[in-house]
Order: C-alpha cells, then structure tokens, then sequence
C-alpha cells in the first residue's frame, strides 16, 4: 500500500450568503466566490483588486524608510562618474536585484560593476569578499541586493575603508548595519510592502531613481520580468503588492526586451507561451539557481545582462547544463539519503533526521532535505563531510523551530543560521554523533506522533464528475498561485486507480474513477512511494487541476499532492 497516510484538512464552508453576494456582485461563477471568501476576498471591492491587480496600486517608493538617503546616494555616484558597486546573493532574488539595479544605472549613463560572491569560495552574504571586489572595481559606492542587513562587521568594514553603502535587503534584521540608507520593509519602523522579495526592493529604489536621473517614465515597467522571477524563486506570499509586480510581470517574461530572458525561457521550452507562477517556480528559475549552486552565480548575471544574442543562447545553454548536473546530484543525494534513512534511522525514534556522508555537494543538499521532509513528515539536516569540517542545511515542518532547536545544540556548532524552517550549519565532524542526539531529543520533546503525520490542506472535496475544461480554466483567474495564495487543491475520495505506470525513473501516471468519470493524473516522486500493488485498494487523492500541455496535449490532468488508503 501507500508508504505513509496523510491527515486532511479541508477548508470551512464559507457562508452560503456571502457566496451569493460575491457571485451576484461581480458576476463570476459560485466555485470562484467560494474560493475567494475562503482566502478573506468577501468584499466585492477586496475580491475585485484581488482579481484584477493594478500597478496603479502600487506603493509610493518614498514610503520606505531611508528612500530619500538612497536616492541622493546613487544619483550622485552617477552624476559624478563613481563606480557603483551592485552586490547581490547567489540565489534567484539576489541575481535578478543586481541585474535589476545594474540595467537601470547603465540606462543613466552610470558606470557599474556587478558581483555576486561565489557560495562555496566566499560564503553568504555581503563579506569581506565584496568589499574586496569593490575595492578591486574601483567603485565609490556599494549597494546590497537581497542581502546586507545582517552584516554588520562588513558593512563596518567597507565605511571603515572610505566607501559608501546603501543596504537593499527584505530579511528579517536585528541591529541595523552602520550603512548610510538601508532598505528594507521588514525594519521594525517600516510601514509598506513588507513581503517584497529583495529584488522587489530593488525595483522599489528603481521607481524612485527614475525621476531623479531623468530616465524613461516607463523604464521600471521592461524590469517587471526580473521581478516576477525573483518573486516567485523566492517563494515570498504573491499577495497585495507582490501579487501586482507578479501578474505583470509574468506578462512582460513573455515576451521580454532582454535577449538574455528570452534565451532562459526559450531553452526551458517555453518560448511563444503564455507563463505562470509555476513555470517560474519549477522550469525557469531552477536554471538560475543551479548556477548558484553547482557553478558561477555570476554565469546568472551575465545572461540576465547581456544584449547579444549568441551570447544569450550560449549561456543559456550552459546554465541547462548547469540544472541537469544539479538535478542529478539531487536524484542521487535522495537516494542515498533514503536508503540510508531506511537502513539505519528507527522512525519510531528518531523525530529529526540528521545524515551525513563524504561526496554530498553542499549547495543542493538543502533541496534534498527539503524531499526527505516531505517524504518522513520530520525535520531534516544533510550533512557534507568535508575533511574535519561538516557543512549542512536543514529543512523543518510546521510546528518545529528548526533555528530555535539549533540554538540549543549551540555549543555543538561552529555556526549556524536561518529561521524557522529553513537553516544552514556548520561543525566539527567528531561532533556530529552527539549533535544527533542533542537534536532528536529536541525534536521528541517538542514534537508528538500526531505532528509527524503529514497534513494536506483540501479547498474543497469533489466527484471527479464535477471536473471540466471549463472549470481549470476558471481557476486561471486566481493566478499567479504560490506562497500565500495557493493553487486549489481538491480531494476526491475513494477512487479507483487504473493504469498504474511509471513514466520516467520516478513519476507516477494513472487513470482515477471514483464512479462519476474517470480523470488522468501524474504524481511527480511518487513511484517509490508506493508498494507494486498499491493500486488494488481504493484510495483518497490530494491533487491541482491543470492543463497537461506536453508536447501539446492540451488534456485536463491531476497534478497529485498526496496519495492515502481510501479513509
């Protein structure tokens, strides 16, 4: 049978009369409203700018504090010929800030040398490595992208050495580096656009540089690409502000100005189409943040800020490598990982997970332990072994603080960081057997059996009957879907699998009938998920209506989320 049960938790019914009143108000489908009272869209005027985002809504710039400091900061470095330092992270969100920010000073006649440090040489963050290719470049100013406002000791040392800095950043800060403006919404005195991605700060210092330098009106708007890719990778909550830089951004990715945008979305296989959130999510964004991970993060920059095509195309072509190397690593990671959990780790025991091995590549162990998280319903935290040293991430479920328990182990790490879900962590390699410990008791402590049992949130529960063409279309109205608006999942319960068949090394297909029709559905890593006989048994299944549309097909298909023995 399946390998592990699932807890469902299905949405509220809203009240019947504030469905009708959204139905009748703006004259959408009963399923629609639903939805959106179910999301807190109950007011038609809520639910209407919600379903129609406009960038008139967008927030004044100057709303957000040290904005004017900034401004004067980089439009004089401009005006007087200073190189400008544009220093981003190594992710998708600190790649497209510093592109963001290099296009549109190069737009004003400024001199700019982009960087972005190498993860495995110089680390995270804004370092010493920064201040060293400011230094090397020149330049007179530095401005953060996605990063800067935890680090105090470089920011002091870059002000010590006689450079400007203006910190961009939307991580959550303690004290305040000693910059001469720091952005960030997420300040304990900020106001507006608090869930902006780093690169949606940027494009924030953009709106209130344009003016200044006398740029087009409408430049900002040919950078809306750059925006939705980072906000998007950068898994922040597509609502209110984000959700506006978003949806039209996602348009202007489409057919981007940029050679090297059209050359990454060409290469994933997504020229000429219409794009969505999950496009971005699992087929574009991957391509950069390999880059990032297994090669150059500064390969990203190039291509994000190249004007000639060939070289558009070559570098694409390099970075698909680049995720086809990553993408294997990860698939063997998992597998080792997996076995090694299923070979050594008692589950009735262990409530956190702790692996380590030689060979593991530390910039994609994170992704895998994001896997094994949601294959054991437990924290998880890979280890690279590295001579005497370990480097590890770690990846949480709801209800442990991941960063929170790595305080407590303290004494055990040579460094460590991250937030309640998500950490990385560095130790001796002669402490990781008592770092193991000291972390399963945390987790037995903090955690029951009950929080081990995953749970999967259910919109609504259907007949497969119920399931048409017209209706995924229908739910294109709620898009762009991601962190905190999520693409509906519905629940069909006690279906027939038919036609059960691996399709690639480790995907799912099958036919489902639950009596009323029957309905395609791919599960992606759920082929060793399951025993041979699985499909004997009714089963209950979590799943996102979608248009199968490879190669064209253009067939209604379930993208399944979870599988459970029929409740």
């Amino acid at each position: 049978m399946i390998a592990q049960s699932s807890r469902w938790r299905i949405a509220a019914e809203p009240r019947a009369e504030d469905v009708v009143a959204l139905t009748d108000a703006l004259n959408i489908p009963p399923l629609l409203a639903r939805l959106l009272v179910q999301r807190g869209y109950q007011r038609p005027e809520a639910a209407k700018a919600f379903l129609r985002p406009s960038l008139d809504a967008l927030s004044d710039p100057f709303s957000i504090r040290d904005m004017d400091a900034a401004v004067t900061l980089v439009a004089d470095a401009v005006r007087t010929g200073r190189t400008v330092l544009v220093h981003g992270d190594y992710d998708v969100d600190g790649q497209c800030g510093t592109v963001l920010l290099t296009r549109l000073l190069r737009a004003a006649g400024g001199r700019v040398a982009p960087f972005v440090p190498d993860r495995m040489r110089d680390g995270y963050d804004f370092g010493p490595a920064g201040v060293a290719a400011a230094a090397a470049a020149g330049a007179g100013l530095i401005v953060t992208c996605d990063c800067g406002i935890t680090a105090i000791d470089a920011v002091a040392q870059a002000k010590a050495a006689g450079f400007n800095v203006v910190v961009t950043d939307h991580h959550l800060p303690g004290s305040l580096p000693a910059a001469d403006a720091v952005l960030n919404p997420q300040r304990q005195d900020g106001t507006v656009a608090r869930e902006l991605c780093g690169t949606g700060v940027a494009f924030k210092l953009a709106q209130a540089l344009v003016p200044e330098l006398g740029l087009p009106a409408n430049l900002p708007l040919h950078l809306l690409d750059l925006v939705a890719l980072a906000t998007v990778a950068d898994i922040v909550p597509l609502v209110g502000e984000n959700r506006i830089l978003t949806r039209h951004g996602l348009r202007v990715l489409a057919s981007s100005r940029w050679p090297g945008v059209r050359a990454l979305v060409e290469t994933a296989g997504l020229g000429g189409r219409s794009l969505r959130a999950g496009h971005v999510g699992y087929v574009v964004a991957p391509r950069l943040n390999a880059a990032g991970r297994v090669g150059d993060a500064m390969d990203g920059v190039r291509l994000l800020l190249t004007d000639d095509e060939a070289e558009a195309r070559a570098l694409a072509l390099r970075l698909e490598a680049m995720n086809e190397r990553r993408q294997a690593m990860d698939q063997e990671i998992l597998e080792q990982a997996a076995e090694e959990v299923e070979a050594t780790n008692d589950l009735e025991r262990d409530y956190g997970l702790v692996l380590a091995r030689e060979g593991w590549h530390p910039g994609v162990i994170g992704i895998v332990a994001s896997r094994l998280v949601e294959r054991y319903s437990r924290p998880a935290i890979l280890l690279a072994l590295e001579g005497e040293q370990a480097r590890g991430s770690g990846r949480s479920i709801p209800g442990f603080n991941l960063h929170a328990a790595l305080q407590r182990c303290a004494r055990l790490l040579a460094k460590f960081g991250g937030h309640r879900m998500a950490a990385g962590l560095t130790l001796p390699r002669d402490r990781i057997g008592e770092f193991r410990e000291a972390f399963n008791a945390i987790a037995r402590e903090e955690l029951s059996t009950d929080d081990l049992v995953p749970t999967q949130h259910i919109d609504a529960v259907v007949s497969v009957g119920d399931l048409d063409l017209g209706l995924e279309k229908l739910l294109r109205r709620l898009e762009p879907c991601g962190a905190g608006n999520p693409t509906p999942v519905f629940g069909v319960a006690g279906a027939r699998v038919r036609d059960a068949r691996t399709v690639g090394t480790k995907h799912l297909k099958c036919t489902l009938d639950d009596s009323t029709g029957s309905l395609d559905a791919i599960g992606f890593d759920w082929a060793d998920r399951v025993d041979p006989a699985w499909w004997q048994d009714p089963v209950d299944v979590a799943f996102r209506l979608e248009l199968n549309d490879f190669r064209g097909a253009g067939d209604l298909q379930a993208r399944v989320v979870q599988f459970r023995p029929a409740d």
